[in-house]
């Protein structure tokens, strides 16, 4: 009798693999979220001036590296936009954080600051949303310390921006970040046209109160962008 219910046993194996088995729950890992507080050791009110400090830490070079990867030819065409991105922050501004959540850090061109960069991460959520926003000069219209100059601002992000749905944190730091003036303390930049370029590099033209840049001009309807290389021939100094 013993000896038949072992046997029994073993025939009833087959029945539990794989289906039996595979009832059983699994633990899946969750995914890691990936750690981003060194940023916050730089922003405003820290003790001391961090804003150059942030260029130079270890993380920051590959963290864009990382996030922005979408193709750019408005500057130097075919240049990594991370690479571009550092270029625009090169010359350091500030380094903001709004509600303990969104890191914003501002700069300009070196030897031309009318082009200028921000960058504005959300890192309250488990993927950070990475924004780089670039403002250059319109260089065939007038010298950049005319206030009736025009620039274009290219937005670039890890992931795809809704026009009709912008987070309102990001238009708030668009809007503080194109409300200051020049290095003369004075001239103030008219944004007057504004691509959205989604990760795989296709623009969509907005217009720029959508996303809270200042202009006090009309506004350019292109749906065409024409690639600017204002750094090769700068017109007025910063």
């Amino acid at each position: 009798m013993r000896c038949l219910l072992q046997l029994a046993a073993v025939a009833l194996l087959p029945t539990l693999a794989p289906g039996g088995f595979a009832q059983l729950p699994w633990k899946h890992d969750k995914p890691q979220t990936e750690d981003l507080s060194w940023m916050w050791q730089y922003t405003q009110p820290a003790p001391g001036s961090r804003e150059n400090a942030l260029l130079w830490d270890p993380h920051f070079k590959p963290f864009l590296q990382k996030y922005l990867t979408a193709p750019q030819s408005f500057w130097d065409k075919n240049k990594p936009l991370s690479d571009v991105a550092i270029e625009f922050l090169a010359v350091p501004g500030h380094v903001i954080g709004d509600d303990n959540r969104y890191f914003n850090a501002d700069g300009c061109v070196q030897h031309f600051c009318p082009n200028r960069g921000l960058l504005w991460v959300d890192l309250g959520i488990a993927r950070p949303l990475v924004v780089f926003a670039a403002i250059d000069w319109i260089s065939d219209n007038r010298t950049t310390d005319d206030s009736a100059a025009t620039y274009t601002m290219w937005v670039f992000s890890n992931r795809s921006l809704d026009p009709a749905h912008l987070p309102a944190a990001l238009t708030r730091s668009i809007a503080r970040w194109t409300s200051q003036p020049l290095a003369d303390k004075k001239t103030f930049q008219n944004v007057t046209r504004v691509f959205l370029i989604d990760p795989d590099g296709t623009p969509h033209p907005i217009n720029p109160s959508t996303i809270g840049a200042r202009n006090t001009l009309p506004p350019e309807t292109t749906t065409e962008p024409n690639q600017s290389l204002s750094n090769t021939t700068p017109k007025a100094k910063p």
